[in-house]
C-alpha cells in the first residue's frame, strides 16, 4: 500500500514500504518511491525482482507505468536496481545512475542494447525535469557506493536518501515516521558505521543538505525522518559519527 508523502493535485510523492514479503525474513526490507508531476513519472530506487509485481500494481492508482519517464538509481545494488530488465521491456523510461555505473547496468537486463536509454549523472550532479519541476541528482559519493547519489525534490521539499539514514526495522514499523529520535539510534547506528565511509564525508553531506530547504529525509531502509526538527537531528547526529575507515585498524587486515 501506497503512503502519500506529499500530494498538492498535481505533485505527487509516494512512498512503498511493504512490498517485501513480510514472512521473507531472509531478504532486507527495502522501500521504493515514486514521483509524479503534470502526467510525467519517475521511481526512484524501484528494487528487485521481490518488489516489482507489487509495485508495479501499487502505481497504477496514481500513474500508469507505460508513461514512466525515468527510473532514478542511486547505485547498483540489487536491491536499489535488480528490476531492471523488467521495466526497461514493460516501458520506455530512461534510467539516470552514475556514470561510473552505466557499463555495469546490463548486467540485469538480458543482453539487449539499451545503451540510449542509459544517463550517466556526473559526478557534480545534475537536474532532472520532470513535468514542470526539475528534481535535483546530489552528490552522495562514498556514502556508500563510489558512484552515489541521492535525489532532491524542491516541490514537495523531501530528500531521497538512499542509504543515508537507513534503518534496519521490521516492514510494519518502516512505514510511519520516527517520533523518537534517540530510541532510533541503535536501529542506525551499527548500519551507518559500517556502511559509511568515514565521518569526513559525512560532514561533506551534511553541509550540503543544510543549504537545502528539507522537510523531509527518506531513506531506502526504514523509517523517514519529518519535519525539520527530526532532520536537524539526523544530520547532527550523523555530523559526528565515527564511521567506516575511522574505525579500522590494522587488526582488520590480517590474514585468517
Amino acid at each position: 500500500m501506497a503512503v502519500e508523502l506529499y500530494n498538492d493535485g498535481t505533485h505527487i510523492c509516494l512512498a512503498f514500504y511493504d512490498l517485501v514479503d513480510e514472512e521473507a525474513e531472509h531478504a532486507v526490507q527495502c522501500n521504493q518511491f515514486l514521483i509524479v508531476d503534470g502526467g510525467h513519472g519517475a521511481l526512484v530506487d524501484p528494487g528487485g525482482n521481490m518488489t516489482y509485481n507489487g509495485l508495479l500494481m501499487g502505481m497504477q492508482r496514481y500513474f500508469p507505468s507505460r508513461n514512466l519517464d525515468y527510473i532514478l538509481a542511486s547505485h547498483p545494488d540489487p536491491d536499489i536496481i535488480a528490476s531492471l530488465n523488467k521495466w526497461m521491456v514493460t516501458t520506455r523510461c530512461r534510467v539516470l545512475i552514475s556514470k561510473l555505473w552505466t557499463r555495469f547496468l546490463p548486467h540485469f537486463t538480458t543482453g539487449r542494447d539499451y545503451s540510449e536509454r542509459i544517463i550517466g549523472i556526473p559526478d557534480e550532479g545534475m537536474l532532472i525535469p520532470l513535468g514542470g519541476s526539475k528534481l535535483k541528482a546530489l552528490p552522495a559519493h562514498f556514502m556508500h557506493s563510489e558512484g552515489n547519489f541521492q535525489f532532491y525534490d524542491p516541490v514537495a521539499k523531501i530528500l531521497f536518501s538512499g542509504d543515508m539514514g537507513a534503518s534496519l526495522i521490521d516492514h510494519v514499523l518502516a512505514g510511519a515516521p520516527v517520533k523518537d529520535f534517540d530510541a532510533h539510534i541503535p536501529s542506525m547506528m551499527g548500519f551507518h558505521r559500517r556502511y559509511m565511509v568515514s565521518n569526513k564525508i559525512c560532514r561533506y553531506w551534511v553541509n550540503m543538505v543544510r543549504t537545502l530547504d528539507v522537510e523531509m529525509i527518506v531513506p531506502q531502509h526504514g523509517a523517514r525522518f519529518e519535519g525539520k526538527e527530526m532532520v536537524a537531528r539526523f544530520l547532527s547526529w550523523i555530523e559526528n559519527l565515527p564511521c567506516g575507515i575511522d574505525l579500522m585498524t590494522q587488526d582488520n587486515y590480517r590474514a585468517p
